[in-house]
């Protein structure tokens, strides 16, 4: 498929200057917060209360046999399926409290539980995020409706198969810039031929490669090396495959 390589090497270079950028802006900073600092507060305060609620899940399901986690049909994405019952765990005096950042307590995140079926683990999905796509996804079906259905897209084209980068001034989303849950960086709203509106975590990905220092293996859904190395999940993503040294997004039944 010759234009698939055309795809990733336009967004090799995009994740190139991304990167240089990046680098820039650490080093004017001195740091750099996982997201929208003002906001969210450093990683450590992720890190702090997922393990706790890692504690208190792990005892839960060695008391109880089962996880303590809301119903979800087959129809919701894997990054947002299996969202934990944290007043349940309260109630049942597994937690002593719930995290001050989690929904239930008027902050911003969802607990939620990703492996369900092998090893439980705990992680956190960001609201901010969630809202932002879905302005942004309104915003793209209000201008599909007053222009007989066609995509709000740049004028560069596919930047994947099938998935093109979202004109946000076409559509009068430019506030809405997306700051990514894991580096800072400013990140594309992804558009497909249907009009669902995602996330691109290419540059993320790609960073999380290059400080492992080594490479990804067979038809692995990349976004593995977002979970792994964060209490962060991949919210509103597509799966990502390795593709001539770049990450490729896809669409997929399984997403």
């Amino acid at each position: 498929m010759p234009s698939v390589n055309r795809f990733i090497r336009k967004r090799s270079k995009h994740l190139v200057w991304s990167s240089l950028a990046t680098l820039l802006l650490i080093f004017s900073t001195g740091c750099l917060y996982r997201g929208e600092q003002q906001k969210t507060g450093p990683m450590i305060s992720y890190t702090e209360s997922v393990e706790r609620v890692q504690q208190a899940l792990d005892r839960f399901q060695e008391e109880r046999g089962i996880l303590p986690i809301f119903t979800a049909g087959e129809e919701i994405p894997r990054y947002e399926k299996f969202r934990l019952n944290l007043n349940q765990m309260k109630q049942l005096e597994y937690l002593d409290n719930i995290p001050d950042i989690a929904f239930e307590q008027g902050g911003h995140v969802y607990y939620l539980v990703i492996d369900e079926d092998t090893d439980p683990i705990v992680k956190i999905m960001d609201l901010n995020t969630v809202q932002k796509v879905n302005d942004v996804q309104r915003q793209v079906d209000f201008y599909r409706s007053k222009h007989g259905g066609h995509l709000p897209a740049q004028a560069k084209g596919e930047v994947y198969p099938g998935l093109y980068e979202v004109d946000l001034p076409l559509v009068q989303a430019s506030q809405y810039e997306l700051l990514s849950v894991y580096s800072g960086q400013a990140l594309p709203y992804l558009v497909d031929q249907a009009g669902h509106v995602y996330v691109d975590y290419a540059y993320d990905i790609m960073q999380a490669i290059d400080q492992s220092g080594r490479m990804p293996e067979g038809e692995e859904d990349l976004r593995r090396w977002l979970t792994d190395r964060s209490p962060q999940v991949p919210v509103k993503s597509l799966p990502y495959r390795w593709v001539d040294g770049a990450p490729l997004a896809r669409i997929t039944p399984d997403q």
